[in-house]
């Protein structure tokens, strides 16, 4: 099984600085983002291998991930062997590419890497969310497996007053207890792309992480364009709702880390170096004055 990361975007919220370096690359605890997704889908059970949808005109996203003896061999000759082996490990990783190089939607993206997916399932991993413990995926395969080999989404929940600004599921809880408390399952009925507060079938919103069926990927083939004339992954999915069963699992959203704002960036990279026991001090004392509005 694959997994599938889109990183083709512009990364407009981050300009200028992306004129020249992609959003997948900005680093957290020294790690681009794109690294710590790639290593979060690698840890699911049966995932053998990661294809990254890229645009030709982020060549350094491919620069990343590719070998380069030089540079470790100089890092060794200057005693540096654990940065020698971080930039080794990085260019292990089992990656590779396909590009998209129009912006016609997260589905037109997915659609790349169909001929990577060997006519089986595959996971789709926003590439500007990952989850350090790297459990919600293996998760989501639990609850794949427990039903057949079902199609999975994760959910989370939303405030009442914010589902007209997300892609809201409805259904029905299959797993007992409260249907809004992470771990709770549910069969998919419908999707609804930000409806409004009084039209939401429920207060579970798409987090970003998706095991899909191979039947997405065919139908994806004829998916005509949807909202903003891109060819949405959501239409597709309804589609198969008509064919296949689809379950969802809800989830803890602050389980996750949302890098896709320069505030959210900021705001993972300051969380995870306090939460790191070896930066922790060190970025205290860094932030000065300011570190008391935290301590």
């Amino acid at each position: 099984m694959k997994a599938i990361i889109p990183a083709a975007g512009l990364g407009t919220r981050f300009l200028p600085a992306t004129k020249a370096v992609p959003k997948e690359l900005l680093p957290v605890q020294g790690l681009p983002v794109i690294q710590h997704v790639v290593e979060e889908a690698l840890a699911v059970e049966g995932v053998d291998g990661v294809v990254i949808v890229n645009s030709h005109d982020k060549p350094a996203i491919e620069d990343y991930f590719a070998k380069n003896g030089e540079l470790e061999e100089l890092l060794r000759s200057r005693n540096k062997e654990d940065l020698a082996a971080g930039v080794e490990h990085a260019t292990s990783l089992p990656v590779s590419f396909v590009y998209q190089d129009e912006p016609l939607g997260l589905g037109h993206a997915v659609l790349q890497a169909a001929p990577a997916m060997n006519g089986e399932p595959f996971l789709v991993l926003l590439g500007d969310y990952f989850v350090p413990d790297h459990e919600m995926c293996r998760r989501m395969k639990e609850v794949s497996d427990a039903h057949n080999g079902a199609s999975v989404i994760a959910v989370g929940v939303v405030p009442a007053d914010e589902v007209s600004r997300y892609g809201i599921i409805g259904g029905k809880c299959v797993s007992g207890g409260d249907p809004e408390a992470p771990g709770a399952v549910w069969l998919v009925g419908n999707m609804v792309e930000k409806p409004a507060p009084e039209d939401a079938p429920s207060h579970l919103f798409i987090v970003g992480r998706y095991l899909l069926s191979p039947r997405v990927m065919e139908l994806l083939a004829t998916q005509g364009p949807g909202a903003g004339g891109e060819v949405q992954l959501t239409d597709a999915m309804l589609r198969l709702l008509d064919e296949e069963e689809m379950y969802a699992i809800v989830v803890d959203v602050d389980e996750g880390r949302d890098t896709g704002t320069p505030a959210a960036w900021a705001g993972v990279a300051a969380r995870t170096a306090l939460e790191d026991p070896s930066t922790r001090a060190e970025f205290l004392e860094a932030l000065g004055a300011a570190a008391d509005l935290i301590r």
